[in-house]
Protein backbone atom coordinates (compact mmCIF):
# COMPACT_ATOMS: atom_id res chain seq x y z
CA UNK A 1 0.00 0.00 0.00
CA UNK A 2 2.57 2.13 1.09
CA UNK A 3 4.09 1.92 -2.60
CA UNK A 4 1.19 3.20 -4.27
CA UNK A 5 1.02 5.93 -2.62
CA UNK A 6 4.80 6.98 -2.99
CA UNK A 7 4.58 6.03 -6.70
CA UNK A 8 1.39 8.64 -7.21
CA UNK A 9 3.06 11.04 -5.09
CA UNK A 10 6.40 10.43 -7.76
CA UNK A 11 3.82 11.18 -10.28
CA UNK A 12 2.62 14.24 -8.91
CA UNK A 13 5.95 15.47 -8.43
CA UNK A 14 6.72 14.32 -12.15
CA UNK A 15 3.54 16.32 -13.43
CA UNK A 16 4.55 19.75 -11.77
CA UNK A 17 8.16 19.09 -12.92
CA UNK A 18 6.85 19.03 -16.68
CA UNK A 19 4.87 21.93 -16.00
CA UNK A 20 7.63 23.55 -15.20
CA UNK A 21 9.77 22.84 -18.08
CA UNK A 22 6.82 23.49 -20.38
CA UNK A 23 6.76 27.16 -18.75
CA UNK A 24 10.57 27.87 -19.06
CA UNK A 25 11.45 26.59 -22.39
CA UNK A 26 12.28 29.17 -25.05
CA UNK A 27 11.53 29.32 -28.90
CA UNK A 28 8.36 27.26 -28.66
CA UNK A 29 4.77 29.30 -29.53
CA UNK A 30 3.38 30.82 -26.33
CA UNK A 31 -0.12 29.24 -27.08
CA UNK A 32 1.51 25.78 -27.78
CA UNK A 33 4.00 26.04 -24.73
CA UNK A 34 0.66 27.28 -22.16
CA UNK A 35 -1.51 24.56 -23.58
CA UNK A 36 1.25 21.55 -22.33
CA UNK A 37 1.50 23.19 -19.02
CA UNK A 38 -2.22 23.61 -18.44
CA UNK A 39 -2.51 19.67 -19.15
CA UNK A 40 0.24 19.20 -17.18
CA UNK A 41 -0.98 21.23 -14.56
CA UNK A 42 -4.07 19.62 -14.68
CA UNK A 43 -2.89 15.98 -14.65
CA UNK A 44 -1.45 16.78 -11.36
CA UNK A 45 -4.51 18.24 -10.00
CA UNK A 46 -6.40 15.03 -11.16
CA UNK A 47 -3.37 12.94 -9.49
CA UNK A 48 -3.90 14.53 -6.05
CA UNK A 49 -7.57 14.52 -5.70
CA UNK A 50 -7.14 10.78 -6.69
CA UNK A 51 -4.66 10.04 -4.22
CA UNK A 52 -6.44 12.31 -1.77
CA UNK A 53 -9.41 9.41 -2.29
CA UNK A 54 -7.36 6.51 -2.03
CA UNK A 55 -5.93 7.48 1.26
CA UNK A 56 -9.31 7.89 2.32
CA UNK A 57 -10.81 4.74 0.82
CA UNK A 58 -7.65 2.89 2.19
CA UNK A 59 -8.53 3.63 5.77
CA UNK A 60 -11.79 3.28 5.52
CA UNK A 61 -11.30 -0.15 4.48
CA UNK A 62 -8.53 -0.68 6.98
CA UNK A 63 -6.12 -1.27 4.30
CA UNK A 64 -3.87 1.41 6.42
CA UNK A 65 -3.90 2.61 9.82
CA UNK A 66 -3.04 6.12 11.29
CA UNK A 67 -0.12 5.71 14.14
CA UNK A 68 -0.28 9.42 14.90
CA UNK A 69 2.60 10.95 16.82
CA UNK A 70 4.25 9.66 19.64
CA UNK A 71 2.93 12.11 22.51
CA UNK A 72 3.95 11.97 26.39
CA UNK A 73 8.06 11.41 25.96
Amino acid sequence: MKILIVIALILVLASLAGAGLFMLRKGEKPASRDKRMARALTLRIGLSIALFLFILLSWSMGWIQPTGLPTGR
